[in-house]
């Protein structure tokens, strides 16, 4: 895969959870996590797109569409993980 086409990804997905931390909102430890979180979804996403053959919105070599997906899918379930682990740790 190019680089340019790697840099865009990365772009992209920090986009993401940026402003899905800008949505929920949180301390900077919850931004971390959500930008984490959406760099591995995006690339499970594209990978598992171009494995499977679903080709959703295809720049260039990236599977975009499917990496959206996703980020979207692992920003959700981490961050429905990240409060049961909360509500557990408060007495």
């Amino acid at each position: 895969m190019p680089l340019p086409t790697i840099v865009f990804g990365v772009l992209l997905s920090t986009l993401y959870g940026g402003l899905y931390h800008l949505i929920r909102g949180g301390k900077t430890r919850k931004l971390l996590l959500f930008l984490v979180l959406s760099w591995a979804g995006f690339w499970v996403g594209d990978t598992v797109g171009w494995l499977l053959n679903w080709t959703f919105a295809p720049v260039g070599m990236m599977n975009a569409g499917m990496g959206t997906v996703g980020a979207f899918v692992f920003l959700v379930a981490g961050d429905l993980a990240s409060m049961v682990t909360e509500r557990s740790r408060k007495p």
